[in-house]
């Protein structure tokens, strides 16, 4: 488990005796490394799509959602660390809270860190997140192949989350699809989880959800 600094700003943004999400206080990395993109009807509809690094979650809010077709860049902005445990939350966040509103797990599964530098040898995963430019190969219910992260705004030491932007693009791949949107409409996905949709887990945990209320997470 990464130590308490690395998820301040996580747990400073929430009131865990409200919202259900979780504080991040015991799950250990094990195993290949894992990766969740949750669908957030928050002020916004966004996805957020969620990487296993060094003990957590490195996160980024995704308008459109990842894509698998190699044209769509896909842009993708940086929020703040995520506890492991945050990859199995799917429910609703309560109106006032940081990021009120309802979400489920659309993908998940594992992931291949890919990054090299010139001369072909393999590069730390967070050390290639560190210089802006990240490859990997996923394998998740939904989402498969290759995929990059590449920063092209912000990025210099100082910087706070959200002052940075990304791109996230699917590499042109056998898994590629192209002549179609490679993102589902997100009112009609399902949970990879639980199978149910965006309305049937707001319908299952009632409550007072106005979207003007909420923020991305």
């Amino acid at each position: 488990m990464k130590d308490d600094d690395t998820l301040r700003t996580y747990r400073g943004k929430r009131h865990f005796d409200t919202t259900s999400e979780p504080r991040g206080d015991g799950e250990q990395a094990g195993g290949a490394p894992r990766f969740v993109v949750q669908i957030h009807d928050a002020r916004r509809m966004h996805f957020d799509f969620r990487l296993e690094v060094d003990g957590v979650l490195k996160s980024w809010a995704v308008p459109r959602g990842p894509s698998e077709n190699p044209h769509d860049k896909r842009l993708a902005v940086p929020t703040e660390d995520h506890p492991l445990e945050y990859r199995e939350f799917e429910g609703v966040i309560p109106s006032g809270e940081y990021g009120g509103g309802t979400v489920i797990v659309w993908d998940q599964g594992t992931y291949e860190p890919l990054s090299h530098d010139r001369r072909g040898r393999p590069v730390p995963f967070d050390e290639s997140l560190e210089k802006g430019h990240a490859t990997f190969r996923l394998d998740g219910t939904k989402l498969h192949g290759e995929f990059a992260l590449t920063r092209f705004r912000g990025g210099h030491e100082g910087d706070e989350p959200g002052e940075e932007a990304w791109l996230l693009i699917k590499a042109d791949d056998k898994r590629a699809v192209h002549g179609k949107p490679g993102t589902p409409d997100p009112h009609r996905a399902r949970s990879a989880r639980t199978g149910r949709t965006l309305r049937q887990v707001a319908a299952e945990e009632p409550a007072d959800l106005p979207r003007e209320l909420g923020e991305p997470s």
